[in-house]
């Protein structure tokens, strides 16, 4: 499972590192710009598989992100 995160996204700092710590055989890597300006420039988000997961907060992008993994 791939999941990307942009550089310039805010909230992504905790959701990142708890993600690389939990979770250290997934493919995670933060990339310079993912494509999603819109959304990225509003919100949290992540791009998980091919899927664009958002949230209000980093908390709530964290706990999207870990159900996503644990269905698959």
């Amino acid at each position: 499972m791939k999941i990307r995160f942009c550089e310039n996204n805010k909230g992504k700092g905790k959701v990142v590192r708890r993600l690389k710590e939990e979770f250290p055989d997934l493919d995670i890597k933060v990339k310079d710009c993912i494509k999603e300006c819109s959304t990225c420039s509003e919100k949290p988000m992540a791009k998980v598989s091919k899927d664009i997961i958002t949230a209000s907060d980093g908390g709530l992008l964290y706990k999207k992100i870990v159900a996503i993994i644990n269905t698959n």
